[in-house]
C-alpha cells in the first residue's frame, strides 16, 4: 500500500504525519517553534527556523520507516503568515509575520475611514483587518526600504508560508500558493479567482512579486527534502489548514459545518459554488477549487482557542500539563460567575473589535483557580456558539452537526459544554490531525490514487459523539453572563 507524507506547519509547530491511503496514521513527529513578540501586538517568526523543523521532521520519519512507497508529499500550513524571501536562494529576508500580528492595524483603520471596506469585501469576502496578510506587506514595504526595493527589482518574492516551503523544497524550481491560501490575504479576487491589480495597489503590493495559484489537487514540482527522502516524490496536495481540515472531515455539501479548535479557531459552513458575501460578521472563504469549480464558505474566526488554555498555564501559571485542565474544571460545581473574554489581540467575529482588550470578570473572595481555568474553557464554547449563530443567520441554513477537530477535542468537559452552548451535537474526527489529513486526501486526488470526492466520502471513519444535555434556560443564564462580559471590553 502507498504511503504519503504531511506537512502541517501550524502557529505552534511542524509535524509530518505519514498516512496510508486509507487514512490510517502510521507515523508522526513534530518540532516546536519560537514565537518572537518584538513589541505589544507584534507577533512574528523565524522562517528559517520552521524550515529547518521542516526538514528535522521529514528526517525524523525517514529514519524510522522504509519510504520507498512513498507517494508524494502533501503541505497544511498556517494560513494567513506571510513570508518576504530571496527569488534565488530562497531565504527570508524579515521574519515571517504570524497572522496573529496586529501592526497592520493603523492602515485598516485609516482605509476603512476612507470607505474602502465595500470594495475589498466584495472582492476578497473578507474584512480589512490585519488579521490578513496585505496590511502586514504594507506595512514591510512601508518600514523596509532595501525589502521594498527587492520586491520592485524582481529579487525577492511573496508567499504564505506554503509558497515559501514549496520553493525551498524546490530549490527554487516552483514559486506557487494554491487558491485557499491565495485567498486569504486581501489581494485575491475570489470571484474571479485571481490576484486583483487594484487591492494590490490599494496596499501598494507588487503583482509581479505573487506567485502563482494552482487547485489544491495539483502538483507543485518535486523534492528529496534536501536528501532527507530516499527518492524525489512529487509535491501534491497544499491547502490552508482550516480548509484542509473542512476537506478531510468531508463537509463537501452545502450547510455541513466543521470547527477546529486550534491556537484560534475557525468554523466554516460549506455554502456551495455561489460566492455569497454577507453584510454581518461572516467573512467568505475559498473552500477549494476543484476542476475548475470554486467551492465557498463562509468563516467564523475566533483569535484564541487553545491559545486561552496556553495562557493560563504559561503567563497564570495556574497549571503545568494540559493534562490538568479538564480535572481542573470538573472540581468545581459551576464557574462560580467567572468568566474570561480571551482578547488577548482584540476579539474577531462576529464582534471585529481590534482593539478589546482580554479580561477575567465576575471575580469574588470565594473564586479558586479552578473557576478562573473553568472560564477560560468556557470561553472557547461561548465563542463558537457566537460564531455558529453568526453563520447560519448570514448563510439563513441550520446545520445539524458540527465537525470538530484539533488538540483541545481531547478535552470531553469542553466538548459536552460546546454541545450544550451550540445546542447541536458535535462529532470529534478519530483522526486528530485533520488538517494533515486533507492535505493529503488532495494529493490522493492529484496522484489518482482517488478519482473524486464521492470515493473520499466513501471512506471508513469514525468519530465520538456529544449531544446536547444542558437544559434551555441554563444554557440561556450561562450566555447572557457571556454576553454581558463581553459587553465591558467591545
Amino acid at each position: 500500500m502507498s504511503l504519503i507524507l504531511a506537512i502541517d506547519q501550524s502557529t505552534s509547530a511542524t509535524k509530518a504525519v505519514l498516512f496510508d491511503v486509507a487514512g490510517k496514521v502510521v507515523d508522526q513527529t513534530a518540532r516546536d517553534h519560537r514565537q518572537i513578540y518584538p513589541q505589544s501586538g507584534w507577533v512574528e517568526h523565524d522562517a528559517e527556523e520552521i524550515w529547518q523543523n521542516v526538514l528535522a521532521v521529514i528526517r525524523d520519519i525517514a529514519s524510522r520507516h522504509d519510504l520507498a512507497k512513498l507517494a508524494g508529499l502533501s503541505i497544511t500550513n498556517q494560513r494567513e503568515t506571510i513570508v518576504v524571501f530571496d527569488r534565488k536562494t530562497g531565504h527570508p529576508l524579515h521574519n515571517a509575520i504570524v497572522w496573529q500580528c496586529r501592526r497592520g492595524d493603523g492602515l485598516c483603520q485609516s482605509l476603512r475611514e476612507h470607505g474602502r471596506e465595500k470594495l475589498v469585501r466584495a472582492k476578497t469576502g473578507l474584512k480589512i483587518d490585519t488579521y490578513f496578510s496585505a496590511s502586514k506587506l504594507a506595512w514591510l514595504i512601508q518600514n523596509k526600504p532595501d525589502i521594498a526595493a527587492k520586491l520592485r527589482d524582481g529579487s525577492a518574492v511573496i508567499g504564505t508560508v506554503d509558497t515559501y516551503l514549496v520553493h525551498r523544497l524546490t530549490g527554487g524550481a516552483v514559486f506557487a500558493t494554491d487558491y485557499t491560501n491565495a485567498s486569504r490575504t486581501l489581494l485575491f479576487d475570489i470571484g474571479a479567482l485571481r490576484w486583483d491589480a487594484e487591492l494590490c495597489e490599494l496596499f501598494g503590493v507588487p503583482m509581479s512579486a505573487l506567485p502563482e495559484v494552482r487547485e489544491s489537487a495539483s502538483t507543485f514540482g518535486e523534492t528529496d527534502a534536501n536528501g532527507a527522502l530516499p527518492k524525489r516524490v512529487p509535491i501534491v496536495g497544499v491547502m490552508g489548514d482550516s480548509q484542509a481540515s473542512l476537506f478531510a472531515q468531508r463537509c463537501f455539501q452545502p450547510g455541513m459545518l466543521k470547527a477546529t479548535f486550534g491556537t484560534g479557531m475557525s468554523v466554516l459552513l460549506n455554502i456551495g459554488s455561489e460566492c455569497l458575501v454577507p453584510d454581518n460578521g461572516a467573512v467568505t472563504a475559498l473552500a477549494w477549487v476543484w476542476r475548475g469549480q470554486p467551492i465557498y464558505a463562509l468563516e467564523g474566526i475566533i483569535n484564541s482557542s487553545a491559545a486561552t488554555i496556553a495562557w493560563l498555564r504559561n503567563q497564570l501559571d495556574l497549571f503545568r500539563d494540559d493534562a490538568e485542565v479538564e480535572a481542573l474544571a470538573r472540581a468545581v460545581p459551576d464557574n462560580g460567575g467567572v468568566y474570561l473574554v480571551p482578547a488577548f489581540s482584540g476579539l474577531s467575529a462576529p464582534y471585529w473589535s481590534p482593539d478589546a482588550r482580554a479580561a477575567i470578570v465576575g471575580m469574588t473572595a470565594f473564586t479558586r483557580r479552578e473557576h478562573i481555568v473553568r472560564a477560560g474553557l468556557e470561553s472557547i464554547a461561548y465563542q463558537l456558539r457566537d460564531v455558529f449563530d453568526m453563520l447560519h443567520a448570514d448563510a439563513g441554513v441550520t446545520s445539524r452537526m458540527v465537525h470538530a477537530d484539533g488538540g483541545p477535542t481531547r478535552n470531553a468537559f469542553l466538548m459536552q459544554f460546546s454541545a450544550d452552548m451550540t445546542g447541536v451535537e458535535l462529532g470529534v474526527a478519530d483522526v486528530a490531525e485533520s488538517s494533515a489529513w486533507g492535505a493529503a486526501m488532495n494529493g490522493l486526488l492529484a496522484l489518482g490514487l482517488c478519482r473524486s470526492l464521492d470515493d473520499l466520502a466513501a471512506m471508513p471513519r469514525a468519530a465520538r459523539h456529544f449531544s446536547p444535555q444542558m437544559p434551555a434556560a441554563e444554557v440561556k443564564h450561562l450566555h447572557d453572563g457571556w454576553l454581558g462580559a463581553v459587553k465591558r471590553i467591545v
